[in-house]
């Protein structure tokens, strides 16, 4: 009986030993989350950008040469018809003096051949010359008075070139930039100043794509200086860059203003200011947001399963604090804002509380 007892014993030791521990159910993972809702659009956006003119003229001699003088530097107030730099005239005098050499010895051959011309006039009509005669004195006096065209617009031609030796401004400006020293030998067309004309300010933006798109019709834009907001100004987008910089992907926008304040100089940095209209949107904190495949998206609480999934969003603005979302969410649906980078696709979660 003893011998049964212990073999008893025995099999039930064994049957333990074959049992395998059940597998422990995964603990669901504590998220925080947000739910979605819709508000009303209409933010105002600020950007940083700076002064530039709203015309700037790059100063060129029309004709090659040395120049032997600069008569401004950056920052100069230039007006209408003051010279800003000279090329060395030596060479268009000598051809000007050339030209009015040869306008004097052509007007001179004009007055001989006009005379020989009347005389032969006056004998044909009294018939002590023969027609050819005539004819030849006719037509030497029409080629001396066609060499006396030709040489006073040779002389004209020199006049300007000797003219265009000086370098004039032809409207109000500050110099902003110079591209050639005296001594220096420049061609035509070169440019030697650069000029911001006096005739309108424009405030610079660099303008992401997202937030371009949103801008009303004919915004008003506010412009105020960065360093000092009580100087302001007005104005109204005046250009957009048809093609985004291929580094930093956003588009220049040049915003026209209407009477800047004489503090808000050429370079300054200012700050614009302009009411959006972007429609309804959904606004998540920046934490919230994820990235998959290189694009932005969030992670998604299914209800009634407890569990998250990725989803790609469009986004609209972001700032350090918060994420605006244009499309890929709709109201009422739960977003996990803290722990994203721990999670993955289909993972259970225990909700601790929503964020405001």
């Amino acid at each position: 009986m003893a011998v049964w007892a212990v073999v008893a014993v025995g099999s039930a030791a064994l049957a333990g030993c074959d049992r395998k521990p059940e597998a422990a159910a995964p603990e669901a993972r504590p998220v925080r989350t947000v739910t979605t809702a819709i508000r009303p659009a209409g933010d105002t956006v600020s950007l940083s950008g700076h002064v530039e003119a709203q015309n700037e003229a790059s100063y060129s001699f029309r004709i090659g040469g040395r120049i032997i003088e600069r008569l401004v530097n950056v920052g100069d107030t230039v007006k209408p018809g003051q010279v800003l730099a000279r090329l060395d005239p030596q060479n268009e005098t000598n051809a000007l003096r050339s030209a009015e050499a040869a306008l004097a010895a052509a007007e001179a051959q004009l007055s001989q051949t006009s005379n020989a011309y009347d005389r032969q006039r006056a004998l044909l009509e009294r018939g002590f010359t023969p027609r050819a005669q005539y004819e030849l004195a006719e037509q030497a006096f029409r080629t001396a008075r066609s060499r006396v065209d030709d040489a006073q617009a040779q002389l004209k031609i020199a006049q300007d070139r000797l003219g265009f030796t000086e370098l004039k401004a032809d409207a109000a400006g500050t110099v902003t930039a110079r591209r050639a020293e005296p001594g220096e030998v420049v061609q035509p067309g070169q440019s030697v100043l650069q000029v911001a004309r006096q005739n309108g300010r424009d405030a610079v933006f660099d303008v992401p794509a997202a937030l371009l798109s949103a801008l009303p019709g004919d915004p008003l834009i506010q412009v105020s200086l960065t360093g000092d907001a009580a100087v302001t100004a007005v104005g109204r987008v005046r250009e957009v860059a048809p093609q985004a910089d291929p580094v930093t992907r956003t588009f220049q926008v040049r915003v026209g203003l209407s009477d800047p304040p004489e503090a808000m100089r050429l370079g300054t940095t200012v700050t614009g200011r302009v009411q959006l209209d972007t429609g309804p949107v959904i606004e998540l904190p920046a934490s919230a947001l994820t990235r998959v495949k290189d694009q932005p998206a969030v992670w998604v609480v299914d209800p009634a399963s407890k569990t998250v999934s990725l989803r790609n969003i469009q986004v609209l603005r972001f700032t350090p604090a918060s994420v605006t979302v244009a499309e890929g969410l709709k109201p009422s649906e739960v977003v996990v804002t803290a722990g994203v980078q721990a999670l993955h696709p289909g993972q259970k979660v225990r909700l601790l509380g929503a964020d405001l």
